[in-house]
């Protein structure tokens, strides 16, 4: 099951986040090929966040995996995320932080 966890610091008081939910749940399912109804999305706001020595709206964001996360899937991931992002919440992809794990891969490498 991909989860995506969204932390930034734009107040999201009076904004509709339904399609942040919508369109990330949507492209994580297409991307990483898993159906929509696997995929969790977490979207927290008014996070404090200082990036580049200043509080201006940025984001943080975890893209968890089990499976299909490839070199080429990481860059649409990001690429799709700071897109919804910069469309929703005016956050610019310069100030947009991603993190994308594939839980497989440490199974692969550790040693029991």
């Amino acid at each position: 099951m991909p989860c995506v966890q969204i932390s930034t610091n734009v107040c999201l008081d009076g904004v509709d986040t339904d399609p942040i939910f919508s369109e990330a749940t949507k492209a994580v399912a297409e991307i990483i090929g898993r159906p929509e109804k696997f995929v969790m999305v977490i979207l927290k706001g008014s996070v404090d966040i200082s990036f580049e020595r200043n509080k201006e709206p940025a984001a943080f964001a975890e893209i968890t995996a089990m499976g299909g996360i490839t070199s080429e899937v990481k860059k649409k991931l990001i690429f799709q995320l700071g897109t919804i992002l910069l469309e929703k919440l005016a956050i610019p992809r310069t100030r947009l932080f991603v993190k994308v794990f594939d839980t497989t891969m440490a199974t692969k490498y550790a040693r029991l």
